[in-house]
């Protein structure tokens, strides 16, 4: 892949920015708010950018290329389709462009910028958040295997959930692994970004919010637990290993637990927000 041919009639430089294209959801020139640059969701790796730029559900806003990337098929295929897109490509150095990924081991020098529309912050969602308003929200605590982070947001997002925290501190990248374990779905999740899940359960309950933890050893059951049809609520799970962290369990909350049988002590967390979610759903409807 060569400067010349690979990047002819495309912008370049060091610096992202979303570009006008033919795609569904484009913005002209520049976002107008910092709320709005906020759910731009950077993607990064050869195949998983193709399978972005391939997908016309998708707003696709800039591609990024690392000017040391040598020829490749695949290189020449995400150009083509970041043309036939609308895309704008811009190639940096490869530092900068690490910069871009945050993720130097990963990036194979590419990455992709993603406007997903139901990205954002926790402090905003709360601040546009209707006075008496019902809302019921997801929180992933120190999940850290990118696999069942994955399922996970794809099982909260099909059944509706208004949010899913999403901490800066102790979750996994939004990497290759979560977006093909999510199959897609990490791109229209309503991820709500929080310094941490302490910090986001914290804000949640100053909110109104009551906060429901789930353990293997709770005494009450979800399915016992009496969720009010106009409430709020912020369902939080632990990691694979430890569970909800201490910090979070000192906060105000109920303990719920999944019953089971046969001797089995714990169940996956990616099944076990499976459950909690539709359980959710299926409350919801009833109500």
């Amino acid at each position: 892949m060569s400067k010349q041919t690979t990047l002819k009639g495309t912008k370049t430089g060091s610096q992202p920015g979303p570009h006008r294209g033919s795609h569904p959801g484009s913005f002209p020139g520049s976002f107008p708010d910092k709320s709005e640059r906020q759910k731009l969701l950077t993607v990064y790796g050869r195949n998983p950018v193709l399978e972005a730029l391939s997908d016309s559900s998708l707003s696709c806003q800039t591609l990024h290329l690392a000017d040391s990337n040598r020829s490749a098929p695949v290189l020449d295929q995400l150009v083509t389709e970041a043309a036939k897109r609308g895309v704008s490509v811009r190639e940096h150095s490869r530092e900068a462009l690490s910069r871009i990924s945050r993720n130097k081991k990963q990036d194979q020098g590419v990455a992709l910028d993603v406007y997903c529309p139901q990205l954002g912050t926790l402090d905003d969602y709360l601040a546009a958040l209707p006075a008496g308003s019902q809302s019921r929200l997801l929180a992933l605590d120190g999940v850290t295997n990118p696999q069942n982070f994955g399922m996970a947001l794809r099982s909260a997002t099909a059944a509706g959930v208004d949010g899913i925290l999403l901490a800066r501190r102790g979750t996994p990248a939004l990497g290759p692994l979560v977006l093909k374990a999510s199959a897609g779905s990490a791109f229209r999740a309503p991820l709500l970004h929080c310094a941490s899940i302490f910090d986001g359960v914290t804000a949640l309950l100053a909110a109104g919010f009551t906060s429901y933890r789930l353990s293997a050893d709770a005494a009450h059951s979800l399915y016992d637990q009496t969720f009010e049809p106009v409430a709020r609520s912020v369902c939080v799970l632990g990691g694979e290993s430890t569970g909800v962290s201490p910090e979070v369990r000192k906060l105000p909350g109920v303990d719920l637990s999944i019953p089971m049988v046969n001797g089995v002590e714990s169940l996956n967390v990616a099944v076990t927000a499976g459950l909690v979610v539709f359980e959710l759903m299926r409350r919801s409807h009833r109500a």
